[in-house]
């Protein structure tokens, strides 16, 4: 097995882990522990992605010393046996703890990106981050799909055994993956070709849009079943875990469209006006979601998967073309922590707004988010166009 294959096997199995819960959260601990408090679930969310906030860039940290395979060997035992824990809970609160804790050691695997990035060649970054942003999307289509069924049985605490189990394919991954290629436990020193004495200005450029756009994505994730099946009302967990995973579908189509498109008669745009484009369509995309219509929801999603998988990809291709190897990781985790503020600051907000309003406002409030930033790049756009033509 290839060192790629294995990289690839392991995020497909860390994400259908990490997702299996995530679109049933207020079904979860309505079955479980009788809380139907929407915002006490947002707050769990929030306190989810505080905590992988805070864990990745020690994890960063830590992998400058020690290479990530024998780092993920540590972390992800530990994480196996906390899932564990987290089966056996009795009470919401001890539930809440052992999650935490087990997230803090799950966190490490998110350094497998940057880490497949480093072994590439920049030519090649487009193609990766594509596949990637695509197995994550896959991952939560399997993570939905199989949390949707233990849903459906009754028994959804069987999904954290399953995460653990994955957990444990991940060691063993590892493992075989350090013995074949025979990788020691410290990590080799990589040269930087321009050392920092600070944070770099498209950091924050780039940290930016990372908190509105993961703003403005996730504030539709946590109640999307539950509005589902406001319109659906036959609607099965697993039929609702499908009509969720719609947007993951649409961007595998995507991912094939970018892999052939040189072969197409297709006009090309830069990579700022393609951006444009993109978020536009994502805000309509999140405007139709809110209406009653059951199709018009499907058909909104499929737009909005479209277009959510070309500002995600084309932000992160960005973000590392202006970056260099020796700081790929350090540089994805401080943006990963811009993604983790938008995803708080969503959380806490959808709950709220979920309790006083509607289901509905939601999408409304993240149409809006896009709706500005969309705004933004038009006006960056042209400026640069301006600035370009007297500078000539």
């Amino acid at each position: 097995m290839s060192l790629r294959i294995a990289l690839i096997l392991l995020t497909l199995i860390s994400v259908v882990c990490d997702t299996l819960l995530l679109p049933f959260y207020p079904q979860f601990f309505a079955s479980e522990f009788a809380i139907q408090d929407p915002s006490l679930i947002g707050l769990f969310v929030a306190n989810c992605c505080v905590t992988v906030m805070l864990a990745l860039p020690l994890w960063a940290k830590v992998a400058k010393k020690y290479h990530e395979l024998a780092l993920w060997l540590v972390t992800q035992v530990i994480a196996a046996l906390l899932g564990v824990l987290c089966y056996f809970a009795n009470t919401a609160w001890e539930f809440w703890l052992y999650y935490q804790l087990m997230l803090v050691f799950k966190a490490s695997y998110l350094l497998i990106y940057p880490f497949a990035l480093r072994l590439a060649q920049q030519r090649q970054h487009l193609s990766i981050i594509g596949l990637f942003s695509v197995l994550m999307h896959f991952g939560a289509i399997g993570g939905a799909l199989i949390g949707g069924y233990f849903l459906g049985l009754g028994e959804p605490r069987y999904a954290l055994l399953l995460s653990g189990a994955g957990d444990l394919i991940q060691v063993l991954l590892c493992a075989y993956l350090m013995v074949s290629l025979k990788i020691g436990i410290h990590q080799q020193a990589i040269e930087s070709e321009k050392p920092r004495t600070r944070t770099p200005y498209f950091i924050w450029q780039f940290c930016f849009l990372s908190v509105v756009v993961y703003f403005s994505a996730f504030l539709i994730r946590p109640f999307f079943t539950t509005h589902w099946q406001t319109l659906s009302v036959q609607s099965s967990p697993f039929e609702s875990a499908l009509v969720y995973a719609i947007p993951a579908f649409a961007a595998l189509s995507m991912l094939i469209f970018n892999h052939f498109r040189h072969r197409l008669l297709w006009p090309t745009m830069s990579r700022n006006s393609t951006l444009l484009c993109a978020m536009a369509f994502a805000a309509l995309g999140l405007y139709f979601q809110a209406q009653q219509q059951v199709m018009l929801v499907i058909l909104a999603r499929v737009l909005y998967g479209i277009a959510l998988f070309q500002v995600m990809v084309l932000l992160e291709v960005m973000l590392f073309a202006k970056s260099e190897p020796a700081h790929y990781g350090s540089d994805f985790s401080k943006v990963h922590i811009a993604q983790n503020v938008g995803v708080i600051f969503a959380s806490l907000l959808v709950g709220v707004s979920v309790e006083q309003f509607s289901s509905t406002v939601p999408f409304y409030f993240a149409a809006i988010g896009f709706t500005g930033l969309a705004l933004l790049l038009l006006w960056r756009v042209k400026f640069a166009g301006r600035t370009a033509r007297i500078a000539s």
